[in-house]
């Protein structure tokens, strides 16, 4: 596809960027073979870009400019564009494209030095010392990012710096993308496998980015130049739908008709455009609905004054005309992660044709057609009280560019950092959660309780044993909808790392690259231990009892089978969590009549002071050690498995010490944080939560299965009292014991 052909397709086009096409082209190579202008006046080939600056930015001072032209043009003299155009064009091209989106004057002055530091004599120092360290920043980040391959063997690296640069300044990425854009526009020059390169880096990254820093008038373009090249045939079916449709009454247009009468009846002072869909819009609609209708073409875009007129103009619209009430959204009250704000409806006219609708304000629309772009100078204070001070105050930071910088400079792995970017710029669409304490949360569409936890509290995350999502226990890997209230359970206690952390099975329902590289740092850094050979043979001996759960609720003795896994549950991974059977635990607060003997306490029984116990010996030297009331002394009995005389250590024994688990059950009356208050009972005893389980409520009562870790065992009767002490909770009972004998 040629420049020429990209150049003169005039379908689909709607907005206020105009391409730099070969008459202008030929108008500024003009101009720059002339030289500068006489002292004073502004050059010829800049004078339109000033013209243009000056609509938005009144009183802006044109005279750095000038100045940084006439350096770009000097230093530049000479060197040609593959096209045949002097090189000097394309700072031009590229200022004119940010000075139509309302970019401020320092950002056009380093868009017109951006290519001199790398192309000329010109250094970084000469810039700062003529026009200043902001200026310089700027064309070092440019040039930074200008100095990497794009190859695929350098994609991590190059676009980890990309992310570098816009965090500390997202006029540097303002800049590149502008660049992208004019290069796209004149790149029919160049061979069709370079074409198809470029074309895929752009589709794959740049567009996303476009996208997640709301400067859409870039982004779509964008996407339409890449369409052309990568998918021909497709862009040139839409083509000809386009031309089809050219010559017919717009039924859009008489739509617009409509809302303008509707609107000034009301007293609503508005301004209703026609916003034609793009090429890329229209060939996403048509695989979408089939064949296309006139009204499928576009959408009605009604700019108002202040956000009062947006909800009265949606009023009208949904009196006036049958409203579509799947396609109302509001992004005014819930803004999207790109600080994009509209609200969006479709209705039906006169002839039961729907027409979308769009309905935002004048500096809504400024900020949706150029994002950052239009939010000026991010290092001019905020003025005013009522300045916002959420991450949205900070245009340089809206909410995703601040998460992706977080887990990136966490992620030492370019390929890691890599793979994890290219997931997180494939989600097109992010979903808003309401936060427990009033606040909002934004993630993209799919992501689960775990990816909330890690983006609320960061690395702290690891410590999260459940979640209640509108008001009803949930387990870790809920995914999330738009809409959704959500309220994360954390531990108590988190003084041992290794019982508070994500387990392998997080991964499974990680969406965000955020959780993902802190479980596998987690993870990393506590490795699993690794059995020996013999133990693992003696494991696969063991009885079944040994690797019962401690979620099932039921040790064997009543009959009733597993219950916990029957409910919602909340462990480590969101689901059952099973410890692994026969964990070795040397020096256990036991005595055992075999001398440098390991010991195993009995996952299956839990046992803790002063239960009475009994050990067997397996294969390896070990010890394992069962409450007598176990279900698993019978079957070890019936194993032929030796029995060892074993105790509980007391102070003369001098070994005393060591962690205990333990499974109580909570009987309670089902309320509302129920779950939170006993965690917190829990916590508040110095006990840990290994993993929890809750079944459903019957008859609005509610039992809660918890797995602990004590530091001490004496601590378990004070833990139980202070588990009954929390409101709504009947009963507290341990696996396999009575009330009475909890109790004795």
């Amino acid at each position: 596809m040629s420049a020429e052909a990209t150049d003169q397709a005039p379908f689909g086009r709607r907005r206020g960027i105009p391409r730099i096409d070969l008459r202008n082209l030929r108008r500024f190579s003009r101009a720059a073979l002339l030289g500068p202008a006489s002292r004073g006046r502004l050059p010829d080939a800049i004078e339109h870009v000033a013209k243009v600056h000056r609509a938005h930015h009144p009183g802006a001072d044109l005279d750095v400019l000038r100045k940084a032209y006439v350096l770009a043009e000097s230093s530049h003299r000479g060197q040609m564009r593959k096209s045949g155009e002097p090189y000097i064009t394309h700072p031009l091209a590229v200022t004119l494209i940010l000075a139509e989106l309302g970019a401020e004057t320092t950002t056009l002055t380093a868009s017109l030095l951006h290519d001199t530091v790398e192309d000329t004599e010109v250094t970084l120092d000469q810039v700062g010392e003529e026009f200043g360290e902001e200026v310089r920043y700027l064309v070092d980040g440019v040039t930074k990012l200008e100095k990497v391959d794009y190859g695929a063997a350098a994609e991590p690296e190059t676009f980890r710096k990309m992310l570098v640069a816009t965090g500390n300044d997202v006029r540097v990425m303002s800049i590149k993308l502008a660049d992208r854009l004019h290069n796209m526009r004149t790149l029919g020059v160049m061979r069709p496998e370079k074409q198809a390169r470029i074309a895929k880096v752009t589709r794959d990254v740049l567009i996303p980015l476009a996208e997640r820093l709301g400067v859409q008038a870039l982004k779509t373009e964008l996407e339409d130049l890449v369409f052309a090249i990568l998918h021909p045939d497709e862009y040139a079916r839409t083509r000809e739908l386009l031309q089809a449709h050219a010559g017919r009454p717009d039924p859009l247009a008489r739509a617009a008709e409509d809302v303008r009468g509707v609107l000034h009846e009301a007293g609503i002072t508005a301004e209703v455009l026609v916003r034609p869909r793009h090429f890329v819009s229209v060939h996403r609609v048509g695989l979408k609905r089939g064949e296309l209708t006139g009204t499928d073409l576009g959408r009605l875009l009604v700019l108002v004054s202040d956000d009062a007129d947006c909800y009265a103009v949606l009023g009208e619209l949904h009196t006036c005309f049958t409203p579509v009430i799947s396609e109302f959204k509001d992004f005014i009250a819930v803004p999207k992660f790109n600080l994009y704000q509209s609200l969006h409806t479709a209705v039906a006219g006169r002839d039961g044709e729907v027409t979308e609708v769009l309905i935002r304000t004048h500096q809504m629309h400024r900020v949706a057609e150029a994002g950052v772009i239009a939010l000026g100078n991010p290092y001019t204070p905020t003025e005013g009280a009522d300045a916002p001070e959420d991450e949205r105050a900070d245009p340089t930071r809206p909410g995703w560019l601040s998460r992706l910088l977080d887990w990136q400079s966490a992620t030492p792995d370019p390929d890691l950092f890599w793979t994890s970017l290219r997931d997180d710029l494939a989600q097109d669409r992010e979903i808003t959660v309401f936060r427990s304490d009033g606040g909002t949360l934004g993630l993209p569409a799919g992501a689960s309780c775990v990816d909330a936890a890690y983006a609320l509290y960061g690395e702290d995350a690891h410590s999260c044993i459940g979640a209640r999502v509108n008001g009803r226990i949930a387990t870790l890997s809920t995914v999330l909808r738009d809409g959704d209230t959500l309220q994360l359970l954390m531990a108590g206690d988190t003084r041992d790392a290794a019982s508070h952390g994500p387990s392998p099975e997080w991964l499974d329902h990680a969406r965000t690259p955020a959780a993902r590289i802190a479980i596998n740092r987690w993870l990393a850094a506590h490795p699993a231990p690794q059995p020996s050979p013999q133990e693992t043979r003696d494991a696969a001996q063991e009885p079944e009892a040994e690797s019962a759960s401690t979620l099932s609720g039921q040790d064997g003795q009543d009959g009733q089978g597993s219950q916990g896994s029957q409910g919602s549950q909340a462990s480590h991974g969101g689901e059952a969590a099973v410890p692994a059977a026969g964990a070795v635990r040397p020096e256990a607060g036991i005595v055992v009549d075999r001398p440098g003997a390991t010991v195993r306490l009995a996952r299956c029984c839990t046992p803790v002071p002063p239960d009475a116990v009994t050990g067997f010996a397996v294969r390896g030297g070990a010890v394992t050690v069962h409450r007598e009331r176990c279900p698993g002394v019978a079957r070890m009995t019936a194993a032929g498995r030796t029995a060892v005389a074993v105790r509980w250590a007391d102070e003369d024994d001098g070994d005393g010490g060591g962690d205990y688990r333990v499974t109580l059950f909570a009987e309670a009356f089902s309320r509302p944080h129920l779950l939170a208050d006993l965690t917190e009972a829990i916590a508040a005893e110095g006990a840990e939560v290994v993993a929890a389980a809750v079944e459903p409520p019957r008859e609005q009562r509610v039992r809660h299965t918890y797995t602990l870790q004590l530091p001490n065992a004496g601590r378990l009767p004070a833990l139980m009292r202070a588990m009954r002490n929390v409101p709504g909770v009947y009963d507290v009972t341990r696996e396999g014991r009575s009330m009475a004998a909890a109790r004795s």
